[in-house]
């Protein structure tokens, strides 16, 4: 099991990073960059799929909080009622999940790579050519340098990029997570919107800075991606139901107090 996955994925995704840094003057933070250009490429029908479900979703959510509205207080009717609409709509609400599933997988070949790739110790660099292929442009590569910008691509426990994982993970969360009349849904969404970048971030602090690079940049794409497909920032400027009040009843209520 193990030697399918160094051959399938990790000794790939090695070669590759080297390969590309060798084209990039041994830069190891661009062959990141491109790394995970191409990633995304290869995910882009995924995620197509995902944000054409996404904005479709966008579109059925007067149709939602109208359901959460009559059905509020029988969950298992309410779920039954969205799944019908759903499943009406060609729509699948687990949708969103898969491209992240499936990049799990590198997520992990990544972190190996750059832990293999940047080995220092005589033990690493035996270990290392054993993933090695038999390319010029691979030998060409080495040294390699962990260096870029101001990161330490092998070393871990950079903030200012935690921050940034975060900040771009949160965006994302926002301009795809609707707001709901449900008062405890609600309060479970805006909840996950604020704990999954946090953790992301602690994660952040614990993994290769070079990872990180791979998060943001991927983040980044994700978002640039999510606002032309979507049409827009999605749900990063809605209000909640709870705030949604016409101007006009407002004043209303106003006028009533007084």
């Amino acid at each position: 099991m193990i030697e399918l996955w160094y051959w399938i994925i990790l000794n790939p995704i090695l070669n590759g990073l080297i390969a590309l840094s060798s084209t990039f003057s041994s830069n190891f933070g661009l062959a990141i960059i491109a790394l995970t250009v191409i990633v995304r490429l290869i995910l882009w029908p995924l995620t197509k799929r995902q944000l054409n479900s996404t904005k479709v979703m966008q579109e059925m959510q007067p149709k939602i909080q109208e359901l959460q509205k009559k059905y509020g207080k029988n969950q298992q009717k309410l779920q039954q009622e969205m799944m019908k609409l759903y499943k009406d709509a060609g729509v699948n609400p687990l949708g969103c999940i898969w491209p992240m599933l499936v990049q799990f997988p590198v997520w992990i070949a990544l972190y190996q790579s750059i832990m293999k790739a940047l080995a220092t110790t005589p033990e690493n660099l035996l270990d290392l050519s054993y993933h090695l292929y038999s390319w010029q442009v691979i030998s060409q590569a080495f040294p390699l340098s962990s260096h870029f910008l101001w990161l330490d691509l092998g070393g871990r426990g950079d903030l200012g990029l935690a921050i940034i994982v975060g900040g771009t993970m949160w965006v994302q969360q926002k301009m795809t997570t609707a707001p709901s009349v449900d008062a405890k849904q609600q309060s479970m969404n805006s909840m996950m919107q604020m704990m999954m970048p946090l953790m992301f971030g602690l994660f952040v602090l614990m993994v290769p800075s070079g990872l990180a690079l791979f998060w943001v940049v991927s983040n980044v794409i994700g978002i640039i991606t999510q606002y032309f497909v979507a049409g827009g920032w999605g749900y990063l400027r809605s209000r909640s139901p709870a705030q949604q009040v016409p101007a006009r009843e407002t004043k209303r209520a106003s006028q009533k107090r007084l």
